[in-house]
């Protein structure tokens, strides 16, 4: 696997997140369980973004794991090539 992580999809993650509880957010893209990590980067120079929740609430995280706002979508989606 190189540096670059693989696009999970190329539109985000619509997920409900709850105030306080941390998550795992996948940034190798070789997760099951997109968008948190499963531990699929084992062995690799990835490691998960943790993060808690601020709120409860609908959230949209990144799959193309080309977000400059991780572990939240920022569109970047739609500037990749095919």
């Amino acid at each position: 696997m190189s540096d670059t992580p693989a696009i999970a999809a190329r539109e985000p993650a619509q997920v409900t997140l709850v105030k306080g509880k941390k998550y795992f957010f996948c940034t190798c893209g070789q997760s099951q369980k997109q968008p948190f990590c499963d531990g699929s980067h084992k062995g690799t120079s990835f490691n998960p973004h943790v993060f808690e929740a601020e709120s409860d609430g609908e959230a949209w995280l990144c799959q193309c794991k080309r977000t400059g706002n991780r572990p939240f979508c920022d569109g970047t989606h739609n500037t990749l090539d095919e």
